[in-house]
C-alpha cells in the first residue's frame, strides 16, 4: 500500500515539475516565468520528496527527508520573492499585452 501511495506522490510531484517547466518555455516574460516556476517548483518538489518520505518509512532518516521538505518551503517562495524584487528595482519592466495598450 506504502509503494501505491509513493509512486502517485512521485509522479505528482513530476507532473507539477514538467507543468513548471512548461510554464517557463511559454509565457511571455521573467515574471510570469518566475510565478510559474516557483508556485510548481515547490510544490513539486515537496510532493517528492514526502513521496521518498513514505517509501523510507517511520525511521530517522525519515524525519530527515521530512524535514527538507520543511526547508525547501521556506527556502523556494523567499528566493523567488528576493529574484522578483531584484529585476523590479533594476528596472525589468512586466510585460504588457499589446492588446492593453491603448
Amino acid at each position: 500500500m506504502t509503494d501505491y501511495l509513493a509512486c502517485a506522490l512521485l509522479g505528482s510531484g513530476f507532473f507539477f515539475i514538467v507543468t513548471g517547466a512548461l510554464g517557463i518555455l511559454r509565457l511571455p516574460d521573467f515574471y510570469t516565468r518566475l510565478h510559474a516556476m516557483g508556485k510548481s517548483d515547490t510544490l513539486g518538489v515537496a510532493l517528492m520528496v514526502l513521496g521518498t518520505a513514505v517509501l523510507e518509512g517511520a525511521t530517522l532518516n525519515g524525519l530527515k527527508i521530512v524535514l527538507i521538505i520543511f526547508f525547501v518551503g521556506l527556502a523556494n517562495p523567499t528566493a523567488t520573492h528576493a529574484l522578483g524584487r531584484a529585476a523590479y528595482r533594476s528596472g525589468l519592466v512586466p510585460w504588457e499585452s499589446p492588446r492593453d495598450t491603448n
